[in-house]
């Protein structure tokens, strides 16, 4: 991609917005709406987002949940639909003639007579792409699919497989109760021209605007000026903007801290961050200065993936969590953080920490303040 500068002012927004796409984004899982207006975006409860569906391949590990069920699949969007999820997250790229299919990597590799081959995600054809892994037709054999992980070649093997899928088989086959936090995934190392971030960003509300009807949708992404564009071409969904806290540095300064974050989506009007939780742990006082600005705050990350982290994020304010091990979250959360009993039955109370446990810890400001001060310290960055 050549490199030229994106000036967000010049993009004209959408012609078209359709009169079921909702400002209030309701179901039946947010039975009091999702509220965006001038006041910023209010999530109704603490959220648990289920990452690409019922969690992320970690083909490597050892831990067999994490090669489960093949990731970003209707398959495991569905297998996340049956526990109490409020959203799941997936990775949206648009294909070479204008399909926007659901895939994380920038590149998808298969073998062929012994030879390893790799090919970029948005220059194939819909065909093509689908042509990897398990095919739809019964009798069909697909190109082998592999992953390649730290400089690593190795199987796509998991548990229960199933082929890939498009943005729109998304829409149709998915509970469509279950909201829908679509990631516009960029490559970190392309500068991207404005025209072709537009053109991408179009083609996706196509679809969302088409299929969504009254499904809460969220916009997020790592790329900057893919943020700004979606913000300015649409203003039905919420748009958050993902950052990994400065756990990672990158060219584009607007990426490498919280602080940079905010100050993104407070000058742009986008309603939320996503964080890695280490950056957040590393800084929980720029917690308040989010929340002071008006934006919402979810994170992700491997911390996640344990019930006392993702406690301690809820007892900071931090709106929700992206997990991987879907089910064991979702029973924590229940068990930590209850519904009261008796009035009006609005608001939570705390609960244990723990999977297990059924105590009310309850913390006074002084020795919360001790844990967010102690926390940076647990913590390897």
């Amino acid at each position: 991609m050549a490199l030229k500068a994106v000036h967000v002012i010049d993009v004209p927004s959408l012609d078209h917005v359709p009169e079921n796409a909702s400002l209030a984004l309701c179901s039946s899982r947010f039975p009091n709406g999702v509220e965006m207006d001038q006041s910023g975006f209010k999530m109704p409860k603490f959220v648990v987002i289920g990452h690409r569906g019922n969690g992320m391949n970690v083909l490597q590990s050892s831990d067999r949940r994490m090669r489960a069920i093949k990731e970003n699949t209707i398959m495991s969007f569905n297998a996340a639909s049956t526990f109490p999820l409020d959203f799941i997250e997936f990775d949206v790229q648009v294909t070479r003639d204008d399909c926007p299919v659901i895939f994380h990597d920038d590149f998808i590799f298969s073998e062929e007579n012994g030879a390893v081959f790799g090919r970029r995600i948005t220059e194939l054809s819909l065909s093509e792409f689908l042509s990897y892994g398990p095919q739809r037709e019964h009798g069909n054999e697909g190109k082998v699919l592999l992953r390649k992980k730290d400089g690593k070649i190795m199987p796509w093997d998991v548990e229960q497989d199933d082929s890939l899928c498009t943005l729109q088989e998304a829409f149709v086959k998915v509970e469509p109760a279950l909201g829908f936090n679509i990631e516009l995934k960029f490559d970190d190392h392309i500068v991207y021209e404005q025209d072709y971030l537009v053109h991408v960003l179009q083609t996706i509300l196509k679809v969302v605007f088409e299929y969504a009807k009254d499904r809460p949708i969220i916009f997020s992404t790592f790329q900057p000026d893919a943020a700004l564009l979606i913000r300015k071409l649409q203003s039905n969904y919420p748009v958050f903007f993902l950052t990994n806290g400065g756990c990672e540095i990158y060219e584009d300064v607007r990426r490498n801290s919280l602080e940079e974050a905010m100050k993104l989506s407070v000058e742009n009007g986008l309603e939320g961050i996503v964080s890695e939780i280490k950056g957040i742990f590393r800084d929980p006082a720029t917690v308040t200065k989010i929340k002071e600005s008006k934006l919402c705050l979810l994170s992700y990350g491997k911390l996640n993936n344990v019930p006392e982290a993702v406690y301690m994020q809820h007892l900071m304010g931090i709106d929700g969590v992206i997990v991987d091990l879907v089910k064991e979250i979702t029973e924590a959360v229940a068990d930590m953080i209850k519904p009261k009993k008796g009035g009006d039955g609005e608001g939570f109370t705390e609960g244990s920490g723990t999977v297990q446990g059924n105590s009310n810890p309850q913390f006074s400001q002084q020795e919360l303040s001790f844990l967010l001060k102690l926390i940076p310290q647990l913590i390897q960055i």
